[in-house]
């Protein structure tokens, strides 16, 4: 069943999606050698509070924290703890907020001090396929030209692509139809409307494509224990263009400042 979004619903999309960009750049202050994990998660827990909102992930399916944290070879869902950055590791940050009974959800990968140029290019590409694949969520086109789009620039670029875990609707539920895959045929899939609302996130690998899931029984992690980077943005089908409800105009503010 797809739920379709009223002009008054989308906004208010956009204020909790705009919030997780905020958080997200909270978090983005603290990211150095020598920070454990559970530090970020507490900081963007009270952030989140403080805007009164709550954090979406927090006891979602009994998840225990405000946000997912995955480092290096963990792809999504890594729990935070007491392992401490080091210099030359990635880091995804994914956070979701609940405001006014309705969800935003984005993430960024992050480089820890300095970072191998290969994964930066990896970074990068995962980056740039997010917007690809964005460009494809208009009015009449359909989800398989979103997939197609995120997985032939990454590949071209000698990458692999997560099958197992994708985007999703998003709105008054967290995670709403449709699945949003990162791969796909273009013209196969569901056919998109303006008003659908959407969590595009690809999850590219610098290895091959397989994942496992750690013991811990929440992250999952390459096969090769090869690098994963992960973006997101919440996004609203639409004629002309996707509208793009998040943002990662605040993070790359403190990405600025911090060099």
């Amino acid at each position: 069943m797809l739920y379709y979004k009223t002009k008054e619903e989308i906004e208010l999309i956009r204020v909790s999606s705009l919030l997780v960009g905020k958080t997200l750049a909270e978090v983005a202050k603290h990211i150095k050698p020598g920070v454990k994990t559970i530090v970020l998660d507490k900081i963007a827990d009270e952030f989140i509070q403080d805007h009164g909102a709550k954090a979406a992930f927090k006891g979602y399916d009994s998840y225990p924290n405000a946000l997912c944290i995955s480092v290096n070879s963990a792809v999504v869902h890594g729990l935070p703890g007491n392992y401490e950055l080091k210099e030359g590791d990635i880091i995804s940050v994914d956070c979701g907020v609940v405001k006014d009974e309705f969800y935003g959800d984005s993430a960024y990968t992050f480089g820890v001090g300095q970072i191998d140029q290969q994964v930066q290019k990896l970074l990068d590409i995962t980056k740039e396929s997010l917007y690809r694949g964005i460009s494809q969520a208009v009015s009449g086109r359909r989800i398989g030209d979103i997939g197609e789009a995120v997985q032939t620039y990454a590949e071209n670029a000698g990458f692999s692509v997560v099958r197992e875990l994708v985007g999703h609707g998003i709105g008054r539920n967290l995670h709403e139809a449709p699945e949003v895959p990162n791969y796909g045929k273009r013209g196969k899939g569901t056919l998109m409307q303006s008003g659908l609302v959407i969590a595009i996130e690809p999850m590219i690998n610098m290895g091959r494509k397989e994942v496992v899931k750690d013991k811990d029984g929440w992250t999952i992690k390459t096969a090769d224990n090869k690098f994963s980077a992960h973006f997101e943005h919440t996004v609203a089908v639409q004629k002309e263009k996707a509208d793009i409800l998040s943002t990662f105009e605040y993070i790359e503010e403190v990405l600025k400042n911090n060099k």
